[in-house]
């Protein structure tokens, strides 16, 4: 091949990605924690972002608001629901790049109605990998899965040290749980992730996709409205500025590691950025061994940082509840570069700031109609959705 066209192969190779850089990014779910604090980032990019989001989380509409204030027309909001095969194949037109965060994200919701949970999870996954499929674009899909994928870790032997759980095996106990770990999906929850993640990397290899699977840990940070059920950091602050009581399923001394949102952000356009080499594998993402936190810690943090410790109660075990978890992140650092930069304590003091900053807005008096711009899946025409409480 003379050196002529040899250029003339790279350049004609490279013109599918940058193709792909120059359309909008799809966020499915975009409009809660996760998809927003990601839109935020690819918007000061200077990248164009689709939100495809039902808006059913509460406090999710004052994220759109935030987003519509702060990049304008470069984000554009479509109201829909990814069990809708139809509005997600229309919603894919033309799209460079997707991540896909919608999902049913609680285990309790899912003991309570399995169903539903496997029609969000699986089949709204299923629905976005052929709609990706049967696109002219093709784009490539990050998925963000569970470590739940891994069960209960019921045979991992535990030591209890002071107030957590450590693992006997030293290795474990120094790194983590890695990609190695079997399957071993546990509750419906875990079982439709599972089944999701497990679509999404054969899709790579029955249809050529290219695709990239996080079973994340605990995620935290801004634009965060955690509930018992799920978002645990961000509910125990919330509890604790309203001078509310904990309740603790278990003994407390569970341990998690947490990653703050802004890490996560950066793994995503890492994966991005590598997606042809990282394409089909999933890499577990959190916050490591280096940023762990047992339930009964994190209240003793909220009390340092917020000069009084919340009160608590205690009640059993829930289903699937892991003692300990924490994600070995060697593999996805080795392939990108991908480091943990804010420390547990950075992070909770900036998410309580945040929180704070949300409560003084929530006492002032609200503006009449705020609202956010949305489009209409059926017609295509702009609307406006009203939520008072993001003046």
């Amino acid at each position: 091949m003379s050196g002529r066209d040899e250029l003339r192969t790279r350049a004609v190779a490279k013109e599918p990605e940058v193709a792909n850089r120059e359309r909008p990014v799809l966020i499915t779910g975009g409009a809660g924690f996760i998809g927003c604090n990601l839109a935020h980032r690819l918007l000061q990019q200077g990248r164009r972002v689709v939100l495809f989001d039902n808006l059913s989380r509460a406090g999710v509409t004052r994220n759109v608001a935030w987003l519509r204030e702060t990049h304008g027309d470069n984000v554009r909001v479509e109201i829909g629901d990814v069990r809708d095969y139809a509005a997600v194949q229309r919603v894919m037109s033309g799209v460079g790049h997707v991540f896909h965060f919608a999902a049913q994200v609680a285990v309790t919701t899912s003991l309570d109605d399995p169903v539903d949970d496997f029609t969000v999870n699986a089949r709204g996954t299923l629905n976005v990998l052929e709609a990706i499929r049967r696109s002219p674009e093709r784009p490539p899909i990050v998925l963000t899965s569970t470590n739940k994928v891994y069960g209960g870790l019921d045979d991992l032997a535990l030591e209890l040290r002071d107030s957590r759980y450590t693992p006997s095996d030293g290795a474990i106990a120094a790194r983590g749980v890695s990609e190695a770990r079997p399957l071993d999906f546990h509750s419906p929850y875990g079982c439709s992730k599972g089944t999701a993640d497990q679509y999404v990397r054969d899709y790579t290899r029955s249809f050529g996709l290219e695709t990239v699977v996080f079973r994340m840990s605990c995620i935290y940070g801004p634009h965060q409205f955690g509930t018992e059920d799920q978002g645990w950091v961000a509910h125990f602050l919330i509890r604790a500025l309203a001078g509310d009581p904990i309740v603790l399923y278990g003994d407390g001394k569970q341990v998690r590691d947490v990653l703050f949102v802004e890490d996560l952000v950066n793994a995503f356009l890492l994966a991005q950025r590598n997606m042809t080499t990282l394409s089909g594998q999933a890499f577990n993402i959190g916050g490591g061994a280096a940023n762990t936190i047992s339930l009964l810690e994190l209240l003793d943090l909220i009390g340092t940082i917020n000069g009084a410790r919340p009160d608590v109660t205690f009640e059993p075990w829930r289903v699937g509840d892991q003692r300990y978890y924490v994600s070995d992140t060697t593999r996805f650092a080795r392939a990108t570069g991908w480091a943990q930069r804010v420390s547990v304590v950075e992070g909770v003091t900036r998410l309580r700031d945040w929180l704070q900053s949300e409560l003084v807005r929530a006492t002032r008096p609200a503006r009449r109609n705020k609202r956010a711009i949305v489009i209409d899946p059926v017609s295509g025409g702009e609307s406006s959705i009203v939520d008072r409480g993001a003046a």
